[in-house]
This record gives structure tokens, C-alpha cells and sequence, in this order.
């Protein structure tokens, strides 16, 4: 007795698996993670503020308008971001040589605070900070000229996935007839991936959020309550935020910013930094547990795993990729209850 159209054949639906591995894998291999992030990412967001919407719009036509309205706000909002962000980067202010100028007395001041078998491997002031950072530059002008070239081109990228996700979540709102039935299983396969992006990003959103506040509250009220002005403290807290959307490891990068920069200031502002961060990452460990166990059923050992065994396959990009294809895998052995 044949299969019934709407149920796919289990051979099906190991060819959907293979295919999607095989995707996943080109796209970190053709560099083409950015397209794929902010792709979801704006799919994610529309999918997210639609229903709210779409209650007080009743009808299919209403439906697919709000769509295509939130997909052209949110492409809008984030294109307008990015725009921003290069054009601070180019402004006086956000200009990384102006950062290095503040920056370097900061690490003049903090070598006093250090070990001796460290203080003797590092230049001894900031001219020679400063000539050291001008000869790698030279060393390294074709390589950096060729990281200015990829920068445009993931500025880019970024861009069409955006426009790739607002269409797909338009599509996606769109009454459609069933498809064929390897079509079936491949969307199938292709919103699994989309959910479990939504649950991987949102959750480290409300993780980074979190640690941001506590952090922005020690940084910038209870420091100077104690007569202690940390230099470039707004910078850590937005440092924060953005090292803390990378999962595990983020943490560690604006931990290990905030203690150097405390060494500038003295040796006992840089322990104390240290020891309010761990006891409150100790206290925001519950809350992460909660915020991802309740989101991809995860622990922090697991995503720090896949981490190093995408890092050392795909280097950074694996690092980037590695929360949202581990969530996504959990997710589809879950669904055949394999896990």
C-alpha cells in the first residue's frame, strides 16, 4: 500500500538530512555565514512581532501587509545600524587610533601593577607601544588591506540576507498549496533551523543583557561610590555586551578587558574588579541555565565543546556558527527523538 502524499518516506527524510549537512557545511566554507545570520536573524524578528500585530489585522491579505512592512522596517533599522557603525568607526571619536592613543597610557599605567617576568617582555612606554603597534601595520599592509576588501564584502552580505530573510518571512506568511514532497521536508528542515537560531540568539540576548547591567551598575555606580573612575568604562559596558552575545568565551573576553584595565588604576581595583565579576557570574550561572536550559536544553560545557571543534575546523566563523548548528542538531535529534 503506497505512503500517503503528506507523510514523507523515512528515505526522504534522510535525504533532507544530508542535504541540509551539506549546506551547512558550504556555507561556512564559501563564507557565507554572515548571509545565513542576518538572513535568520531578520526572519526571527519579523516571525516575532507579527502575531502581536496581526491580531488587530484579521484577514490573509492584512496578514502578509504587516509582514512585508516589518520585514522593510527591520532591514531598514538594521541596515541604518550598520551605516552608523562604519561611519562612527570613521568619525574622530570611533576612530581605532584615537582608542589606541587613550588606550595606551592605560597600559603604561597598568605595567607598574604587573609580575616582573611579564613587565620584562613588554615595551616600556607608550612610544614604543605605539612604534611597535606602526611596524606590524607596515609588516601586515597587504593582509590588512585584504581584511578592509572582506569587510566590505560581509557588509554586503549582510545586507542581501537581510533582503533574503524579510522575503523569506514574506513567503513564509503567504497561504501556499503543499508542495512536493521533498520541498516539504526541506522547509521542514529550514524552519527547524530558523526556531532554533530564534532560541539560541534570543536567549544569549537576555544572558548579555543581563551581565551588561550588572557589570554597567559595578563599572559605573559602585566603583565611583569608592572614589574609583575606571578609564573607558562606558566602553567595557558596551564591550560587554557585544563580547557577551558570543556564548561562554565572551565572558571571558570582557572579563579579562575589565581586570587589565583595572591594573591601570592599581592592583587592588583590578582584584576587586575580578571578584565581583566571578561571584556574579557565580549567581548568573542559575540564570543561564535556566535562560538556555529553557531554551535548547544545553549546558554550557556542551556549547563550549562544539565551540572548540568548530573553531579548530572553520577558525572564527566556527566559533560564531557553533551555538546555532549545535542548537539546531539538538533540535532535530529531538524531533526524531533520538536524544
Amino acid at each position: 500500500m503506497p505512503l500517503s502524499p503528506t507523510i514523507p518516506s523515512p528515505r526522504l527524510v534522510q535525504v533532507s538530512y544530508l542535504m541540509a549537512a551539506i549546506a551547512l557545511l558550504l556555507i561556512l566554507h564559501l563564507h557565507l555565514l554572515p548571509v545565513l545570520i542576518s538572513g535568520l536573524l531578520v526572519f526571527a524578528v519579523v516571525n516575532a512581532l507579527a502575531p502581536s500585530l496581526q491580531r488587530h489585522l484579521p484577514g490573509a491579505r492584512a496578514h502578509w501587509l504587516v509582514v512585508a512592512l516589518l520585514g522593510a522596517i527591520v532591514v531598514g533599522l538594521l541596515t541604518l545600524a550598520i551605516v552608523a557603525s562604519v561611519a562612527y568607526l570613521g568619525s574622530e571619536h570611533g576612530n581605532p587610533m584615537q582608542l589606541f592613543e587613550r588606550l595606551a597610557p592605560v597600559v603604561e599605567r597598568a605595567r607598574a601593577q604587573l609580575p616582573a617576568f611579564v613587565v620584562n617582555h613588554l615595551p616600556d612606554n607608550s612610544e614604543q607601544i605605539r612604534a611597535a603597534v606602526m611596524e606590524w601595520l607596515r609588516e601586515h599592509a597587504a593582509q590588512l588591506q585584504v581584511a578592509g576588501t572582506n569587510a566590505a564584502r560581509v557588509i554586503v552580505h549582510l545586507l542581501i540576507g537581510m533582503i533574503l530573510g524579510a522575503m523569506l518571512a514574506l513567503q513564509n506568511a503567504l497561504a501556499r498549496q503543499p508542495g512536493q514532497p521533498l520541498t516539504e521536508v526541506l522547509n521542514k528542515r529550514c524552519l527547524n533551523l530558523a526556531t532554533a537560531f530564534r532560541d539560541i540568539v534570543f536567549a544569549q540576548v537576555k544572558i548579555s543583557a543581563l551581565n551588561t547591567l550588572f557589570t554597567g551598575i559595578f563599572l559605573l555606580i559602585v566603583l565611583p561610590l569608592f572614589g574609583v573612575n575606571l578609564p573607558l568604562a562606558k566602553t567595557l559596558v558596551l564591550a560587554t555586551f557585544i563580547c557577551g552575545l558570543l556564548p561562554v568565551i565572551g565572558n571571558l573576553i570582557s572579563n579579562t578587558l575589565i581586570f587589565v584595565i583595572g591594573l591601570s588604576v592599581s592592583l587592588w581595583v583590578a582584584v576587586a574588579a575580578l571578584t565581583f565579576l566571578v561571584i556574579i557570574h557565580k549567581l548568573e550561572y542559575f540564570l543561564n541555565a535556566r535562560i538556555i536550559g529553557g531554551q535548547i536544553r544545553a549546558r554550557a560545557w556542551q556549547l563550549l565543546i562544539a565551540m572548540l571543534v568548530m573553531e579548530a575546523a572553520f577558525g572564527l566563523a566556527g566559533v560564531v556558527a557553533a551555538p546555532i548548528y549545535f542548537a539546531y542538531l539538538k533540535r532535530e535529534l529531538e524531533g526524531a527523538e533520538l536524544v
